[in-house]
């Protein structure tokens, strides 16, 4: 099967899993019967009804502070990533504290990180750039350990400094590896956003999401706003998707 078929094909499976959720909420719905569950044609109309109006507001906000913790974790995390990569001592240097750092959920900083540097964007994407942090810092330098010897040697023996082995070698053999990065931690991003903008925000779909579920109990907008966070980690993955395969077409 040629690489474009696979995709029809993957795409098409996603369509027909997505029918499938959406059939199952309309059962769960029937079956409950309680405002609590609406179901997904009641959810669809608030959400178009929305968009114009509040919903698109948040869904703005949410969206610009995922792509810009997204940025800014690659930004930092990556050049760490090469540089411990291709330095061997200062790797064992470093990795003692990662590894100490590494396994902490970043989601309980969020109460610390709101405290010490107050209320706005900053420290909601501080958070997020956390989470996205280790996650590419320790694959990207996994992926530069990973480069192999003889392929080093060959480089070098054409004449290649450091700065060449850096441009040609260690970072396109990176790429790969900040793309699963990023799209591993898509899923905690989303989650962990929706847990800081509950805190000192009016706009985000966080606070959409608990201002209209638990303040005004309007249950359609709120599952408005969980499918638009929904449809934003998917947009966010399928980004990913489209950026390995234009940047990693030796992989297909």
């Amino acid at each position: 099967m040629t690489p474009l078929r696979r995709t029809r094909a993957a795409r098409l499976e996603v369509v027909v899993a997505a029918l499938v959720l959406v059939v199952v909420w309309e059962f769960a719905a029937l079956l409950l019967n309680q405002p609590v569950l609406p179901p997904p044609h009641t959810v669809l109309q608030a959400f178009i009804r929305e968009i114009p109006r509040d919903l698109g507001r948040h869904i703005l906000a949410s969206f610009l502070r995922v792509v810009a913790s997204i940025g800014l974790a690659i930004a930092l995390a990556a050049p760490a990533g090469l540089i411990l990569g291709q330095s061997r001592r200062l790797n064992r240097l470093v990795s003692p504290f990662i590894y100490l750092l590494y396994p902490i959920p970043k989601v309980v900083l969020v109460p610390i990180v709101l405290l010490v540097m107050g209320i706005g964007n900053i420290p909601k994407i501080i958070i997020i750039t956390m989470i996205l942090f280790f996650q590419i810092l320790v694959l990207v330098r996994d992926a530069a350990l990973g480069v192999r010897p003889e392929l080093l040697t060959s480089v070098r023996s054409l004449g290649a400094g450091r700065r060449a082995l850096l441009r040609f070698v260690y970072l396109p053999a990176s790429i790969p590896a900040i793309l699963t990065a990023v799209r591993q931690s898509i899923g905690t991003a989303v989650a962990v956003l929706y847990v800081a903008e509950l805190f000192a925000t009016q706009y985000g779909l966080g606070y959409y999401i608990y201002y209209q579920g638990s303040t005004l109990f309007d249950y359609p907008k709120m599952y408005a706003g969980v499918v638009a966070m929904s449809l934003l980690g998917l947009g966010l993955y399928g980004s990913v998707d489209v950026l390995d395969r234009r940047f990693c077409r030796w992989r297909s």
